[in-house]
């Protein structure tokens, strides 16, 4: 009887060691797959941008926005001058405190720093707008009495002070 111990001990040794490196590779082909995974992901999210910058960039030349053209000078090189390309910029791209002001003269309610931050992120989703950015701002608009700070019990909400269009008439 005790040969017959021996091939089955070698059966289970050969087993084990078989089933170890299956769980090896098996941990290798998931590693290498969450590598690619995450490689894709950036790759998905570099498109992403690239996606929104050209779709921008197709709707301004829709829009027929004119395009600055850039000096004699940096026009020798097909480059323009990093003046050109503030303004054409400071143009296209409106403020944190422009949005946030024409936000909240949209409202009817007053908004929280976290509602005001997600609607912007919405709507702009170019834009990183991070609520702390969007709560000191607003804080900044009170300090100017352009919006009014609203506290119920723990929360605080914002409305806006100014008129909602040009046709209306108040203090400014």
């Amino acid at each position: 009887m005790p040969e017959a111990k021996s091939p089955t001990t070698e059966l289970l040794t050969h087993y084990s060691s078989q089933l170890a490196q299956d769980l090896e590779r098996n941990v290798q082909e998931q590693d290498q797959v969450r590598s690619e995974i995450e490689s894709l992901q950036a790759r998905l999210l570099t498109l992403q941008h690239d996606h929104t910058v050209l779709a921008t960039m197709r709707q301004a030349l829709e829009s027929g926005i004119p395009l600055q053209q850039a000096p004699v000078s940096a026009q020798g090189y097909g480059l323009p001058t990093a003046s050109a390309t503030g303004a054409v910029r400071r143009k296209q791209t409106p403020t944190l405190v422009a949005l946030i002001r024409a936000h909240l003269a949209e409202q009817s309610e007053p908004c929280s720093a976290a509602e005001i931050a997600t609607a912007l992120s919405e709507a702009h989703p170019d834009r990183v707008i991070k609520t702390t950015v969007v709560r000191t701002t607003l804080e900044g608009l009170v300090a100017r009495s352009s919006v009014q700070r609203l506290k119920q019990g723990h929360s605080v909400f914002y409305t806006s002070l100014e008129p909602n269009g040009p046709d209306e008439e108040g203090p400014r």
